[in-house]
């Protein structure tokens, strides 16, 4: 088989295109689906927590540590849980500064990573973010 300058350049421009297909598809269309459940279910703002957990369906020596992320905020910790399941922990300075939180309302959290063989998997939970000030927690006492 000969290869002309044309060929390489048109196989060239080929192999872009694909990476360039690939790194611009939505993470979800690639990914695949697990179950995570969310700590806590209900994010007080004004709270004095520390960090937010994630625990997962996946096997704690699966993951990639470094791929973790919680809607764009980095891994802070993680663990494996008493079954051998990824738990991931992000500081709840950073989940609450999320922008487009809606204060009194669900927002959803997701969850992306990726194993050490370089499959990608999403996981995503509804959680409601209240902003409660006030040493008795009274709903009453909301900012607004």
């Amino acid at each position: 088989m000969s290869w002309s300058i044309n060929t390489v350049r048109q196989s060239g421009a080929w192999w872009v295109g694909m990476v360039l297909a690939l790194l611009l598809a939505p993470v979800t269309a690639l990914a695949d689906e697990i179950n995570i459940e969310v700590a806590p279910r209900t994010l007080n703002i004004d709270s004095d927590g520390q960090v937010v957990t994630v625990h997962t369906d996946v096997a704690y020596w699966e993951v990639d540590v470094s791929s973790v992320f919680l809607n764009g905020v980095l891994i802070s910790s993680w663990k494996a849980d008493n079954r051998g399941n990824f738990v991931a922990k992000f500081l709840m300075e950073d989940v609450k500064t999320l922008d487009g939180l809606v204060i009194d309302g669900y927002n959803m959290l997701t969850l992306v990573g990726a194993t050490v063989d370089g499959t990608s998997f999403v996981g995503s939970q509804e959680i409601m973010v209240i902003e409660v000030s006030g040493s008795d927690g009274d709903p009453g006492s909301s900012k607004r």
